[in-house]
């Protein structure tokens, strides 16, 4: 055998050694895994409902569902995921449902169910609304003082699902309330004991809730079920009461409510609550200011370091655009026209153009946008943004112009938005939507690519587009107001539209305002036309009670 010289071992040598290093160190794609969407029988289950942040999905259970044999006939997951369980049958969702989705990596999803059971317990002369407690299965319906409690009539009960709940003993027998009534309630494989209480009370009517906005009121209060119930109100030293209609007053057994309109910001009035002969004590309230929108009409506009603003300076910056991603390109996305809508004082409106943005190869089609906020940062090809501006007050619509040309779909990126199997050719469409709500930049700042805090008190959420879990969710916890306008088709010439804003609480006051205009909704996911244009003019913040739209 012949020795090898040692520059050939050392060869040889490095040889595996370099062999090994880049055996050892070829990573593995990174595919994120999620669930897609399920399907099966007694619940619904829509993109909303699927949290591709958190990793989780909540079913929400129609009343009569079985919540311990759920049928699930599908479960769409990411093309080659594998789950940990089947992905159809039975489940029992009294506890969350556990599901590790894998291929090169592993993701853990978590599948929760939600029920909502209509329960009521209501019987006549009653004051205010009953006391429902499904915890601790009580309910507790309160009567004026003097009512004799062993001749009760009870008017409504119900404590399970509707028509496959039994109850023993029956309404008929429940009669005498001197102390407190036992109700065994059954359904599906549950058996409850319901304890039924009636309580004799010296307060005849009376406020429940009281929230002042700038220009309308929301009063809750609750009386006499089967008296008149109703309202009255007078600006602070006004002598004469104003009565509330009655077809304004919402109610629901001794529990009634109205909204006042055409109240005065900044102003003080007093409140009373009716309940047949008696009155409420008086309770003052405040209305809150009514502020503009800043830079509502486009007006102010500069162009700082080659990049089109719709603001003079940074001082006075509240808008945003997506200009600066689209330098890259030398593309504007967003300008100043002078075609503005009929009968303005301005001198401009904005026009939002999509275009294609990028070089050589590497070209995405980018939304003509306009939001409150600030452009961020490019990484890449990529786009980030900032979302909102401080706001204290709650309007109740946005106002303003708007046209649109609506193009076809020329770009569509690897990426769908929930519920969507979008193509090159399909109609694009635009969006005007107004959010208000309680985001802080530790919750909705942070870029999960970088773990970077990118958002501010100011301006607190951060969208990524390399990232659809940061994409802005309108049905968010922390939104407390939202309303759309979604253009679906070409508006040729200007059109007046009014966007009411649905809350999901009269006495919840937000921390700051989001509003995005696009001339192609789906161009955080690189979807979109460059044929799409959209032109705005003249936002305003109504305070008043509104119902119309476009």
């Amino acid at each position: 055998m012949m020795k090898k010289s040692l520059r050939q071992i050392v060869g040889l040598v490095s040889a595996l050694v370099l062999g090994s290093c880049i055996s050892n160190t070829i990573p593995y794609p990174v595919v994120e895994l999620e669930i897609l969407g399920v399907e099966g029988e007694g619940f619904t289950c829509s993109a909303d409902n699927i949290d591709k942040k958190n990793n989780t999905v909540t079913l929400h259970l129609d009343e009569q569902t079985d919540i311990s044999q759920v049928k699930i006939n599908k479960i769409s997951v990411t093309e080659d995921a594998r789950s940990s369980i089947p992905l159809s049958g039975v489940f029992d969702l009294r506890t969350p449902l556990y599901l590790t989705l894998s291929f090169y990596q592993d993701y853990e999803w978590t599948i929760m169910a939600e029920q909502q059971i209509d329960r009521y317990f209501e019987v006549e002369s009653q004051i205010g609304a009953s006391v429902i407690d499904p915890e601790r299965l009580m309910a507790t319906a309160y009567v004026p003082l003097g009512t004799d409690l062993n001749e009760i009539t009870i008017t409504r009960l119900k404590l399970g699902p509707a028509d496959i709940t039994t109850m023993t003993p029956s309404i008929d027998e429940l009669t005498s309330f001197e102390s407190v009534r036992y109700v065994y309630v059954s359904y599906h494989d549950i058996e409850q004991k319901w304890s039924l209480y009636v309580i004799p009370t010296e307060v005849s009517v009376q406020f429940t809730q009281v929230d002042a906005w700038s220009r309308v009121a929301w009063l809750y209060a609750e009386g006499l079920s089967g008296e008149e119930l109703g309202f009255r109100y007078r600006k602070a030293g006004d002598e004469e009461w104003i009565s509330v209609p009655s077809e304004k007053i919402n109610i629901s057994g001794g529990a009634f409510n109205t909204c006042l309109s055409g109240l005065e910001p900044d102003t003080q009035y007093e409140v009373i609550a009716v309940s047949g002969n008696h009155e409420s004590e008086l309770v003052t309230i405040t209305t809150e200011a009514a502020p503009l929108l800043t830079n509502g009409g486009f007006e102010e506009w500069n162009t700082i370091q080659n990049i089109v603003c719709p603001y003079l300076s940074e001082e006075t910056r509240y808008w945003g655009t997506g200009n600066p991603g689209a330098k890259i390109g030398n593309a504007v996305l967003t300008n100043k026209t002078e075609d503005i809508r009929p009968g303005s004082t301005g001198k401009y409106a904005a026009k939002l153009e999509s275009k294609h943005v990028g070089i050589g190869n590497l070209v995405k089609i980018a939304a003509g946008n306009l939001f409150t906020g600030r452009y961020v940062a490019t990484r890449a090809t990529n786009g980030i943004v900032g979302f909102g501006r401080p706001f204290e007050n709650r309007p109740t619509a946005l106002h303003g112009w708007v046209k649109y040309n609506r193009g076809l779909l020329t770009k569509v990126g690897e990426l769908q938005p929930p519920g969507q199997n979008l193509k090159v050719g399909d109609p694009d469409n635009g969006v005007v939507y107004i959010a208000l709500g309680t985001w802080t930049p530790e919750k909705y700042g942070v870029s999960s690519k970088e773990s970077e805090m990118l958002g501010t008190d100011e301006v607190p959420i951060i969208i990524d587009t390399r990232d659809p879990n940061t994409f802005f969710n309108p049905n968010g916890p922390d939104v407390i107001a939202y309303g759309e306008l979604a253009l679906t088709n070409s508006v040729e010439e200007w059109a007046e539209f009014t966007i009411p804003l649905k809350y999901v609480a009269t006495d919840r006051k937000p921390t700051h305002i989001v509003i995005v205009c696009s001339a192609s909704r789906w161009g955080d996911y690189f979807i979109g036309s460059n044929e799409s244009v959209l032109w705005v003019d003249d936002f305003e913040l109504i305070y008043d009670e509104v119902e119309s739209a476009l």
